[in-house]
């Protein structure tokens, strides 16, 4: 693998880092906070809770106007700095109010995150090796969980405000991004896009990738600047694309991992594990998860997407049904770990891995940032609204039949994957573009 283009793609995907990192490091943090501001359940999953996630889907609603307009790079740059801003005001607030404000500017960072670093690292990769760099921005965001599960145990119970380090701690690997996203150097394809040429040649040079300027502009589908009318991704031609990204984010997120993740420690003592122990099963999940997103990664562009789809699904309908099943029939608080770990591992090799890669590929190049944004779009509004309804679903109906929903959506995805996903391993974004416009598979 080129030696340049690794480290550049490994720099990118620090923003999956801190985007693992600032989503898992409030579960840490959320009972204590619910019991400091004595809020409501619904206060609690709205606000404290809730404005981060919010922050995440306007950053990826609207994180494809700077990633088409400044670029990829200056995008990630920025990214570091509201991660920065966010850790240190989320640790020095004294009211939910402004704790949720300083959350939102994480989540505007999480989300815009999702839309210019997967973009980025496709458009410097070589086709063979896409499916691996991008995943090292999963890598990243798994890695950073584990961390922050980790960062939690060990600052759980060092004073009355162990809180404010749970979430303050943040801000040391937020603002070495931020520092290392300036050297990055700006995306080839984005600078063909925007007419500098020349510049996209440097780069190509700088980076010694595979691809040349002029097999670059043999290929590339025509930029909107120089089309009679501009181009945008809810055109016709486009919608296969469209309804891939719609799917594939809808069922992420409806196999319920980000209301996991948020909710670990507290579903963990659901199960009947105390409070230590809950944080410290928080913490196998997190080692789970890196296992076997590394596992996923290996594979990807062995086996393919599909392949990793189909694994992916089985494993969630499996595990799912057996997490619903253990609060249903009460069985004993260690079987609710043991299956959630299999869930974790299910989530890791197929849907964790193949999200963010394969919603990168299947738009064209002057569209790319666009559609990732659509994409991921769906995907945190859906981390929004589900998160943010678990607890008053638990105390409304309890976790069984929230986890056996989620095994019931998991079946559907099944269907999604056999039926309609196409296989991207390999092929030139180029060539996913010609033939994905066109509609075929």
């Amino acid at each position: 693998m080129n030696p340049k283009i690794l480290r550049i793609s490994l720099i990118a995907a620090l923003a999956g880092f801190l985007f693992g990192f600032d989503t898992v490091v409030i579960s840490g943090a959320e009972k204590k906070l619910q019991a400091l501001w004595e809020t409501s359940d619904a206060f609690h999953g709205t606000v404290v809770i809730g404005m981060a996630l919010f922050g995440t889907v306007i950053g990826a609603i609207f994180g494809g106007i700077p990633t088409n307009r400044i670029g990829r790079k200056n995008t990630l740059f920025w990214i570091g700095v509201l991660y920065t801003l966010s850790a240190i005001g989320s640790a020095l607030s004294n009211d939910p109010i402004t704790f949720g404000i300083f959350r939102f500017l994480g989540g505007l960072g999480i989300g815009a995150s999702t839309v210019a670093a997967p973009t980025y690292i496709s458009e410097i990769a070589p086709a063979r090796q896409r499916g691996r760099l991008v995943g090292l921005y999963q890598f990243n965001i798994v890695f950073g969980i584990l961390i922050a599960f980790f960062s939690n145990y060990l600052l759980n119970g060092i004073g009355e405000n162990d809180w404010r380090w749970m979430v303050g701690v943040e801000a040391i690997p937020a603002f070495i991004y931020t520092v290392f996203a300036l050297g990055l150097p700006k995306s080839p394809r984005w600078l063909l896009t925007r007419g500098e040429s020349e510049k996209a040649s440097e780069v190509l040079d700088r980076i010694g990738s595979e691809l040349t300027l002029e097999r670059l502009q043999e290929v590339m589908v025509r930029p909107a600047s120089t089309q009679a009318k501009p181009e945008h991704i809810f055109m016709g031609k486009y919608r296969f694309p469209l309804i891939l990204a719609f799917l594939i984010a809808f069922f992420n997120q409806f196999s319920g991992i980000n209301a996991f993740l948020y909710y670990a420690p507290r579903i963990f003592e659901e199960a009947g594990l105390g409070e230590n122990t809950a944080l410290l099963s928080s913490i196998g999940i997190g080692f789970t998860n890196l296992v076997f997103t590394l596992l996923g990664i290996y594979l990807i562009d062995r086996l393919g997407r599909r392949q990793l789809m189909y694994i992916g699904s089985v494993g969630y309908i499996i595990s799912l049904g057996l997490v619903a099943a253990a609060f249903i029939l009460e069985w004993s608080g260690i079987m609710v770990p043991i299956f959630l770990f299999l869930f974790i591992a299910a989530h890791a090799i197929g849907q964790g891995t193949v999200i963010w890669v394969f919603i990168s590929e299947i738009f064209p190049n002057h569209l790319r940032g666009s559609g990732q944004s659509f994409g991921t779009s769906v995907h945190w509004i859906l981390a929004w609204l589900i998160p943010s309804s678990i607890p008053f679903l638990f105390s409304w109906i309890g976790p069984g039949p929230v986890f056996g929903f989620f095994a019931f959506t998991m079946l559907l995805q099944l269907f999604f994957v056999h039926f309609m996903m196409p296989e991207t391993k390999g092929i030139s974004l180029e060539d996913l573009s010609k033939t994905l416009t066109r509609g075929k598979s």
